[in-house]
């Protein structure tokens, strides 16, 4: 299972709501005023990402079109997403690798630790918490796992507690949770989300295949295997 799960520390970063001067809406996420598609969201996650790789290797500035190459992007694209969210770098001289990698991660919320729960500790939700050691060093810290089997209360996997669903209201508010990773069966999803949301969470990671009713402040992110692997079944014609 966890050989299928794509890149999940990017997808962590992109469900995070953007700090900052921000809004959200019935249409999407706002930035001082300026609508965000979803795409340059997780690009944003993506050029941070970039920019530690050049910073581990002792590179202080780069081009536009060095980040773009990077990522396999050009270089108006890389300037393009930016300017969502204001001015960077020098014209003509470039991004400080370090500089761009701490405004970058200022605005996502990444400069800070991350609080996760898992709900539902079956084969996908051991897989999650199985990889927390690498989401904790990314900034994303996996506090709690939910779940209904009695015979997993009072256990924990990986360093991680596993309490009763029942709990799931209290524990969120007494341990500051950001986000809760919805990884329950088909049909149970719904319930969870409407406690998360009771307990004030408005960032959910959702691998359960059912559409989730939310409030318009409450950011839904989805990962669908099924879909992404229908997507790929496409390039082997």
């Amino acid at each position: 299972m966890i050989g299928l799960l794509v890149n999940q520390t990017e997808v962590l970063e992109s469900s995070k709501i953007i700090r900052g001067h921000k809004s959200v809406d019935g249409r999407g996420l706002t930035y001082e005023g300026r609508r965000i598609p979803k795409p340059v969201i997780k690009r944003l996650s993506m050029y941070a990402r970039a920019l530690q790789k050049f910073s581990f290797t002792g590179v202080e500035k780069i081009s536009s079109r060095e980040l773009g190459d990077a990522l396999g992007l050009n270089s108006a694209q890389v300037r393009k997403d930016l300017a969502y969210f204001g001015q960077f770098g020098v014209p003509g001289l470039g991004y400080y690798v370090e500089e761009l990698r701490g405004r970058i991660k200022s605005i996502l919320g990444t400069d800070r630790v991350v609080r996760l729960a898992v709900v539902g500790v079956g084969n996908l939700g051991q897989a999650l918490i199985s990889n927390s050691t690498q989401y904790a060093r990314e900034g994303f810290c996996i506090v709690a796992a939910f779940d209904a089997d009695k015979r997993k209360i009072g256990g924990e996997r990986n360093g991680v507690p596993i309490y009763h669903i029942g709990d799931l209201n209290h524990r969120i508010k007494d341990m500051a949770i950001d986000i809760v990773a919805v990884a329950v069966p088909s049909g149970a999803g719904q319930a969870v989300a409407d406690r998360a949301v009771e307990s004030g969470v408005t960032a959910i990671l959702n691998f359960v295949p059912e559409r989730l009713i939310v409030p318009s402040h409450v950011h839904v992110q989805y990962v669908d295997l099924a879909i992404e692997i229908e997507s790929l079944s496409y390039y082997l014609k």
